[in-house]
Order: structure tokens, then C-alpha cells, then sequence
């Protein structure tokens, strides 16, 4: 029954059923005899367990196949661009992933995807531990547990440079955020009662330490929600409501930053405003750096000091 199970989720589907002899020479490859009676039995006994098997005539012959699949191609499609997308994931790791995930289903559909995969993300990280260090960090989440580890950065010639010379971080996780491409662990600092978060590509021998995370750090995860929209890439720093008026053809790139849900005032024919909560770091200068004389921010008064002072910034490399 398991042979007779592995063959039709693997190897069938609508386009490619196989005739009760086709499977029987299949099943005596695997070293498991059969004839054409005792198929017809297994079948019965594989759909009575819950597995849509489907028959059709091939000239004077039975000819079966798997009806339902746990994933669409659809699924199994977003599932490898994703995967492809993720910059923490290395190269040889992207590749084995990717063939476990085609390989769900089954192998007709796998040739499909894997011939019409594009290789779109040549900027993978190289870090080849990043499985340990996420299965090491969700253990610690699931026992409430510190965790420590070392955190480098990379020179010009891609080689590591410890911080805090080599110096362990000791650490309370609480949460694994996946955010623009990078995954992060997001540990509670309790002297400031915030947040700070790490790049799991840029850590190294993550040990579960056995003290537990204190209370203050349980308590947190309820604000972890929309810890994502507030901050840009993952970058600490001052949050303040911004009030940004932009012209019509950035309504799109509100929608994507802050959520669909963002409320929006129509000013004039072209311009709009609104009012989102952001905390002011590089990445937020670079997002709305971007966009030129298409968006400007109206208030606080700070906020808007703060932007004239990068702006000058960047024009002193003219003169």
C-alpha cells in the first residue's frame, strides 16, 4: 500500500496516469510483486483511507492517477520565488530547498517548475549555518530561553569582523521576522524596554543558553505586532507621526510601505496626504529620498528640520 501510494503521488497526475501493468512493473522495481487483482484492491483500500485516486480507460486497461494534491502549481510556484527571494538563504541551500519543495508535487510537476524557474536573485548571503542558527533561535523561542551568539559584519575583501571583539551578545528572543528579503530574531532590551533586532546571516555560534527569558520579555510579544510597518528594514530609531502630502503616482508606494489600510486626504487634483507612524533612520531617508520633489513632509516641525539637514548632507558631495 505505502509503494503502491509513493508511485501515484510521484510519478501521476491528470496529464500522465498509469495503466495497472505500468505499475505492477513499477511496484517489482521497488521489489514488491504484484499483479493486476491486487492493484485493484490496493486502490480501493488507498481511497477508503482518504487518498483521491482517479480512474480513467487507456484502450482496454485501467489507467490511474492522484485527483488531489496537498499544493497547486500555483502554491509550489510561490513557495520556490519565494525561497529564490530570500537573500539569507545561500546559494547551495536555495537549491536543495527548492528542489524539496517541486519535488512535493510530484515528479511530472517538478520538471514543469524547475524548467521554468528564473534565477533572479544573484545577491545571496553566504553564511551556509543560517539553518542551524533558525533552528537554534526557534528552540529557544519554544523553551522561553536567552540566547547568545557572536555578531559580524563583513570587510571589503567579504571577510568577518566580530564586533565587540568577538564578544558574546547575551540575549532575550521573541520573535523570527522575515522582512525585505533578510531574516531577523527580535530581542528584548530591557534597559530601554524596546526592541533590537539581528540579522540571522550575520551571527555565529548561537548557543540556547539555559536562563529564561524574563517576564518583561514574554510580556512584549503582544507588541510585536506591526513591528514590520514601523520600522524601515529593520532600522531603530526615533517614532514619530509624519505627516507626508505626495503626488498621485505614489499612492501605490504608500499602499505597499504602511498596509492598504492607510488613510489618505485628497488635497488637489494631484497631491494627497496622510498621516503614518515612522521611525526616523537611513533606510527611512532612503525610501523617501527616492521619490525626489513627489513627496514631501509637512510635519512635526523636527521631522522636517531633520530632512533639510540630509538633504544638505547629500549636496556637500558637489562641492
Amino acid at each position: 500500500l505505502l509503494c503502491l501510494s509513493e508511485i501515484l503521488k510521484m510519478e501521476t497526475d491528470e496529464m500522465h496516469p498509469l495503466t495497472t501493468g505500468e505499475i505492477c512493473k513499477k511496484m517489482e522495481k521497488r521489489g514488491v510483486p504484484c499483479d493486476r487483482r491486487t492493484i485493484t484492491d490496493y486502490v480501493k483500500a488507498l481511497e477508503e483511507y482518504g487518498l483521491e485516486i482517479m480512474c480513467k480507460k487507456a484502450g482496454h486497461s485501467n489507467a490511474y492517477h492522484v485527483g488531489d494534491y496537498h499544493y497547486s502549481l500555483a502554491e509550489l510556484k510561490i513557495m520556490i520565488d519565494s525561497v529564490q527571494a530570500a537573500s539569507f538563504i545561500t546559494e547551495k541551500k536555495s537549491k536543495e530547498l527548492i528542489e524539496k519543495i517541486a519535488m512535493l508535487g510530484g515528479t511530472h510537476r517538478s520538471e514543469l517548475l524547475t524548467d521554468n524557474m528564473i534565477r533572479f536573485n544573484t545577491a545571496k548571503h553566504s553564511n551556509e549555518h543560517v539553518y542551524f542558527v533558525v533552528s537554534m533561535l526557534e528552540e529557544s523561542l519554544r523553551e522561553k530561553k536567552q540566547a547568545s551568539f557572536l555578531y559580524f559584519d563583513l570587510d571589503e575583501n567579504g571577510n568577518k569582523v566580530y564586533r565587540r571583539d568577538k564578544t558574546r551578545y547575551l540575549t532575550e528572543p521573541v520573535a523570527l521576522i522575515y522582512d525585505n528579503d533578510n531574516y531577523y530574531v527580535v530581542c528584548y532590551r530591557a534597559k530601554s524596554k524596546d526592541f533590537t533586532p539581528y540579522r540571522l546571516d550575520r551571527m555565529d555560534q548561537v548557543i540556547k543558553e539555559d536562563a529564561d527569558i524574563s517576564e518583561d520579555a514574554i510580556a512584549s510579544k503582544a507588541l510585536i505586532t506591526g513591528y514590520t510597518e514601523r520600522v524601515f528594514s529593520m532600522f531603530g530609531g526615533e517614532e514619530v507621526n509624519a505627516v507626508l502630502q505626495f503626488d498621485n503616482s505614489l499612492i501605490g508606494n504608500i499602499y505597499d510601505k504602511f498596509g492598504e489600510k492607510t488613510k489618505m486626504i485628497r488635497v488637489d487634483e494631484n497631491t494627497c496626504v496622510t498621516t503614518v507612524k515612522i521611525q526616523i533612520s537611513p533606510p527611512f531617508w532612503g525610501w523617501i529620498f527616492q521619490f525626489g520633489n513627489r513627496m514631501r513632509i509637512l510635519s512635526p516641525a523636527s521631522l522636517v528640520d531633520e530632512y533639510r539637514k540630509e538633504c544638505e548632507k547629500v549636496l556637500t558631495i558637489f562641492k
